[in-house]
């Protein structure tokens, strides 16, 4: 029995009195239920989403000065934002299957991601050991997607009416992933570059030669092509978009709210401004913490029935100690595995910048297998089957 006929031979089974009180406006348990998951969902996207992004907005000025100041200044951003947020972000992912569908115990959720996450983080970082310069274009484009990801998730989740179809959704994702990942190649190449040597020399016998081996993907034809490429991508997601809220309806015949689109718009905006003006590593390091972690935070807070009850009841504090409290452990973890990945390294860790770029193959490591969690979690939610691919 569906929902909806539960609901309504309930309130045919029922005495008059209560019959009464619901003709005169009282709610349904199914009702209220219902205001309250669209309750949490609303102060979820305004907390974790639409606040942050003002706040990014906001920081602009800064980040149009930081390409003056020293790469430390980055560095210290990006591990100051780690250790706030970005590490714990994804340190939920063994409760993920436990919360996103029915029937999964919590010794099956937890022992299927520990293995995903064995098995390919492994196999990252024996890639980098292998094949640095592969294994660094390979992490670009991993981010790339996950960071497209999360943000078309966010969008989707939110309700937007621009977005109805499934190429659409794809087209949004190389937008939002690209501008972490492509426009600070456009206007900062040489910051850019510096990290990928840190990075490949890492691994190398001569971290020296790390500045030959990434010539190639500096080159001015490619960052001309992943300049006009961005361009070109993000004119089609905005026209694709407007010329759906300009026809108005949606396949169904209910109104299409601009408001959406608009808000799209808005965030590509400040997103172009932002990875244009501020130096990359600190561009990456606020992004990384105010941006995409903490709209996933946002998204696990809703999947998660004790924290959404506390969201949708206004209580943001208490949405946030339910999800630290299941991230602690987790989030411990992962800097224990940035100090193995240290340990491991041919070169070592002697100055910041290796600090950054042992970090960040940390991060690799472990951004593989938290990708094909919320892939997961993405098919369960139906963030890539919006129905309407016609």
């Amino acid at each position: 029995m569906t929902e909806a006929s539960s609901a309504s031979t309930g309130a045919a089974d029922a005495p008059p009195a209560e019959a009464r009180e619901r003709d005169a406006g009282e709610a349904s348990p199914g009702e209220r239920a219902g205001a309250g998951t669209a309750a949490a969902s609303e102060r979820v996207d305004r907390w974790f989403a639409r606040r942050p992004a003002l706040a990014l907005a906001a920081l602009l000025p800064i980040g149009a000065v930081t390409p003056l100041f020293p790469v430390e200044v980055g560095v210290a951003t990006f591990a100051l934002g780690t250790l706030a947020v970005g590490m714990a972000h994804g340190a939920v992912d063994h409760l993920v299957p436990l919360r996103g569908a029915p029937g999964v115990s919590l010794r099956r959720s937890i022992a299927v991601v520990s293995v995903v996450y064995a098995v390919l983080g492994g196999a990252v970082v024996a890639a980098f050991f292998a094949a640095p310069v592969a294994a660094f274009v390979g992490f670009i484009a991993l981010t790339w997607l996950h960071w497209g990801q999360g943000d078309v998730a966010t969008l989707a989740i939110a309700g937007v009416d621009h977005l109805p179809t499934s190429g659409e959704r794809w087209l949004a994702l190389v937008v939002r992933g690209g501008l972490p990942m492509g426009v600070p190649l456009l206007a900062h190449p040489e910051e850019y570059r510096l990290v990928a040597e840190w990075i490949v020399g890492l691994f190398l016998v001569d971290p020296g030669a790390a500045a030959t081996a990434v010539d190639p993907l500096f080159a001015p034809a490619v960052r001309i092509g992943v300049g006009v490429g961005m361009a070109t991508a993000t004119l089609a997601s905005v026209g694709l978009g407007y010329r759906r809220v300009r026809d108005g309806r949606d396949a169904d015949g209910s109104r299409r709210d601009p408001g959406g689109w608009r808000r799209d718009v808005g965030e590509l905006a400040v997103l172009w401004a932002w990875f244009l003006l501020a130096a990359p590593v600190f561009a990456i390091g606020v992004y990384f913490a105010l941006w995409h972690a903490l709209r996933h935070v946002g998204r696990l807070v809703l999947v998660d029935p004790e924290a959404a009850g506390a969201a949708s009841a206004g209580d943001a504090f208490g949405a946030l100690a339910r999800f630290g409290r299941d991230a602690a452990p987790l989030t411990l973890g992962g800097f224990l595995v940035v100090a193995a990945v240290g340990a491991s390294v041919p070169a070592g860790v002697a100055a910041p910048g290796d600090l950054l770029a042992v970090s960040l193959v940390a991060i690799a490591a472990m951004t593989l297998p938290h990708v094909v969690v919320v892939a997961w979690l993405d098919r369960r939610q139906g963030v890539w089957r919006p129905g309407a691919d016609a």
